[in-house]
Formats: structure tokens, sequence, C-alpha cells
């Protein structure tokens, strides 16, 4: 394990299932290996079933560090995963979102149902209103977020985005390449664009 002490936290949005295809189990335990392997801790959701307890205790295998942020009422619903590095109790899920904000330096949705949506979109609106330059990454595995990528041209084309409230996140297509984009967007400490050239490539 990279000893950086996890100076930096990666907050992994995603579902609570595993989804249909493997794949998308493959990339949350892929994800969560390489996060512990590059010293950067694990900020997600604290649930034990579906690709959230894939990618934390992928993470925690390799050594790696693992916050967990959970609502009271879920705990059990979710199956809050023991053996976490650190484990935060909210009140609710305001709070949850607020602490996981507050814990990260970046945010990455791999698949998931309408919490995972949710959650990406008020961190990407957060950006675009300017409240925060933090990387956000979609992980477009096996193509599962290519609706929403329509859906978002479709509103470029529709006259829904101006130039000051383009998108803000980086779309790539394989967990191998999530972390290598975390690092470059926070070397260069910038908001992430993502081009209308770009999204026509990923659509």
């Amino acid at each position: 394990m990279n000893s950086a002490n996890h100076e930096r936290k990666l907050c992994v949005y995603c579902g609570s299932s595993p989804g249909r295809d493997p794949a998308y189990a493959e990339a949350a335990r892929h994800l969560g290996r390489a996060l512990a392997e590059a010293g950067i801790g694990l900020v997600y959701g604290g649930g034990s079933l579906g690709l959230m307890g894939k990618v934390a205790k992928a993470c925690l295998e390799a050594g790696g560090h693992v916050t967990g942020i959970i609502p009271e009422f879920l705990i059990r619903e979710e199956i809050m995963l023991e053996g976490v590095n650190e484990l935060i109790v909210t009140a609710n899920m305001h709070e949850r979102k607020m602490s996981m904000f507050e814990q990260s330096d970046g945010f990455c949705a791999l698949p998931g149902g309408i919490g995972t949506l949710e959650e990406l979109v008020e961190i990407s609106t957060w950006a675009q209103l300017g409240q925060h330059v933090k990387p956000i990454i979609l992980a477009n595995i096996a193509g599962y977020w290519n609706p929403l990528l329509q859906l978002i041209e479709h509103m470029r084309e529709e006259g829904f985005f101006r130039s000051s409230t383009e998108v803000r996140f980086d779309a790539v297509d394989r967990a191998d390449q999530i972390i290598p984009m975390f690092e470059k967007r926070l070397k260069l400490k910038r908001e992430p664009r993502w081009t209308p050239e770009q999204l026509a490539r990923r659509v």
C-alpha cells in the first residue's frame, strides 16, 4: 500500500445492489484495490451490500483506508459494513451528503440507481453553481450512463446550458481510468470540464 497517509480521499457513489452486468461489480472491486494501492482513502455510503460493499471490502482487503458515512435509519436496511476504519452515522440523508462532501477531495459515480444519480446530479450542480472545484468523475462502465449522457446532450441542444453552466464532470469508460483522472484533476486544480466534442464521442 502507498504510504500517503490518506491525505487524499475519493468519495464513491454507487448502487446498494450489484446490478445485472458482472462488469459493474468487477469495476467496483478494481477501484477499491486501486484506491488502496494509490494511498487514496475511500469515502462511501457505509453499506455492505451491492457495489457499495464490493468497493469498500476490496479497499479494506488491499490495506486501504475506508470511511463509511451512513444515516441512522439505513443502518439495518443497507446492513452497515463492519470493520471500516472510520464510521460516521448521521441523522439524515442531508447530513450524510454534506459529510461526504466535507470528507472528500473528489467524487466518482459508478453504476447505481436513483440515489446514485441524485448524488451525482447534486454534486455536479454545486460545481456548476461555483460552490466547489473538486473533481467529479462519471464511471461509464459498460456504457451504463449512456442514457444520462444523451440526456445532457439533449439539454445542451435545447439551450439549457450556458458557457458558465457547463457540465462539470469527466467521463471515463474503464475502472482503471478513474484514479489517473482524479489525480490529473487534482494536479491541475481547476474544474473538470466536459467539452461538447468529448461528449459527442461518448454518446
